[in-house]
């Protein structure tokens, strides 16, 4: 026999089972309004020499809007970026999310183009020309970018760009 709530303790029961599906409502409402707030993150870049490599968020843009020439200056000054070992006889593999690569994006040593713009998710280069003075190297580290366009060949406005340290090992 099944006993069944009457009078006011079923009106009671009733208003417990209302209050508790309206707080999971709002716990669920509140739960997607703090994800929708969050920042989505940028694509990454990996540099890998032999079997090291680091990756990194962009240094600056990467959302896709296009980066004043200010910004990009100041990016590229920036010091706190992540850096890895190279063997001059090593060969750097420099890899970018397939999103940036159908953006275009090219290679700058110290601020200097170093490639031309590609359309490739990754690129390799020898390891001693991160070094050699021709390329505008000084020292035993230099700052290699990834500078990402937005694929219009009339304007090439930057909107992004990851920094990377190279660090010379002998």
């Amino acid at each position: 026999m099944t006993s069944m709530l009457r009078g006011a303790a079923a009106h009671g029961h009733r208003a417990v089972r209302r209050r508790r599906a309206v707080a999971a409502a709002g716990a669920v409402s509140a739960g997607l309004l703090v994800l929708s707030a969050c920042d989505q993150p940028t694509p990454q870049s990996t540099i890998t020499v032999g079997s090291s490599s680091v990756s990194e968020e962009a240094t600056c843009g990467g959302q896709g809007d296009a980066l004043n020439a200010a910004d990009l200056a100041k990016c590229l000054k920036d010091s706190d970026v992540k850096s890895i070992s190279v063997d001059p006889d090593e060969t750097v593999r420099i890899g970018v999310d397939p999103d940036v690569a159908e953006k275009r994006w090219t290679i700058l040593l110290n601020g200097q183009q170093l490639t031309e713009d590609s359309d490739k998710t990754y690129r390799t280069i020898p390891g001693s020309v991160f070094f050699n003075a021709q390329y505008g190297a000084q020292g035993d580290s230099t700052l290699l970018s990834i500078r990402a366009g937005d694929g219009k060949k009339e304007s090439q406005a930057v909107t992004g760009l990851w920094s990377f340290k190279l660090k010379k090992d002998d």
